[in-house]
């Protein structure tokens, strides 16, 4: 047997763990041929000559709906990345040694932080003109999944991720307030109960966005409930909002301005505002290179400081239960 796996590891190469993990991803020779730039008859090589290696045993098969993956080809798939995550390990220890005048780091940010960290960025890149900036905006859960593949080196949440470990500091508080028109019938009473909230039409983000996470637990889906309307961004959501069409639960820095002008305006319900927490994250088994472990002491150090003022109707509350527990002290 240790014959066997010493034979497979010499004669097994990168190019065709390579080859297989884009078949897998692609779902198909020529899609994977696309992805690494060769010829689908040099990815076919490559497959089989990773067949040969392990000694025949099935790695995939195909199935009307796709690919299966077999035990071995999950093997397979996960010595891929441990290979993948020791040569980038490798790199960022060569990077190290040039410093930070130059480098690239990609960040993702979910789309409600993206009120504030601009000017954090703007900052950390005119502090280190070399370095490139590749910048992500999407939903928590888009965000999170291209976190997860390695795709990025930090990500700024709402709340972190339960399904793989990370590393994690806090940046400040996220409170989230529903907004109304300035001339909704509930804007100026006290104290509403949230089951009459609840009655009302609620605007609410796609699913896979933390804020539709966050209202689903404010209001349980429990009659009677108003009417909901999934719309896809903020920014639409308040338009909505101004034009009458509804409330919504919102990240109180998504509508600061509003707030601040008159152009939109809090209902004050119970238990509000839920105050959470922004995070930047980062892989807890991927070392940064200089880079982005320079932008990471950045945000750390100075985001606070561009969290958007918010007006003197919209007080900071009890902390949110879950955001306790995403910190760890609760």
């Amino acid at each position: 047997m240790k014959e066997n796996l010493s034979s497979f590891a010499r004669r097994v190469s990168l190019r065709q763990l390579r080859a297989f993990g884009a078949l897998v991803a692609e779902g198909s020779v020529s899609a994977a041929a696309h992805r690494l730039a060769l010829t689908p008859p040099a990815i076919s090589q490559q497959l089989q000559k990773l067949e040969e290696a392990v000694g025949g045993i099935t790695l995939y098969e195909r199935c009307p709906n796709g690919l299966r993956v077999t035990d071995a080809g999950r093997e397979i798939l996960a010595a891929l990345e441990r290979v993948e995550a020791a040569l980038a390990d490798a790199a960022a220890g060569l990077e190290a040694l040039r410093g930070i005048s130059a480098g690239r780091v990609a960040v993702g940010v979910i789309s409600t932080a993206k009120y504030f960290t601009p000017p954090a960025l703007a900052a950390f890149k005119r502090a280190h003109p070399g370095v490139d900036l590749v910048i992500r905006i999407g939903n928590r859960e888009a965000i999170l999944a291209a976190l997860r593949s390695f795709e990025l080196d930090l990500a700024i949440t709402g709340y972190p991720p339960e399904d793989f470990p990370t590393q994690r500091a806090i940046l400040g508080p996220n409170p989230h307030v529903i907004i109304a028109a300035p001339d909704h019938p509930l804007v100026g009473q006290r104290n509403l109960p949230l089951s009459v909230v609840g009655r009302e039409t609620i605007l609410l983000r796609e699913p896979g966005s933390g804020t539709r996470a966050l209202l689903k637990r404010l209001f349980p889906e429990e009659p009677p409930l108003g009417p909901r309307i999934e719309i896809g961004s903020n920014e639409t959501i308040k338009q909505a909002v101004m034009a009458g069409m509804g409330i919504a639960l919102i990240s109180a820095h998504t509508c600061a301005a509003e707030l601040a002008d008159g152009r939109l305006a809090l209902i004050e319900a119970e238990g509000l505002p839920i105050v959470r927490q922004w995070f930047v994250i980062r892989r807890a088994d991927k070392r940064l290179l200089p880079a982005a472990e320079a932008l990471w002491q950045h945000l750390v150090a100075s985001a606070p400081h561009y969290l958007p003022r918010l007006p003197a109707q919209s007080p900071a509350s009890e902390r949110d239960p879950a955001a306790a527990r995403d910190e760890g002290i609760a």
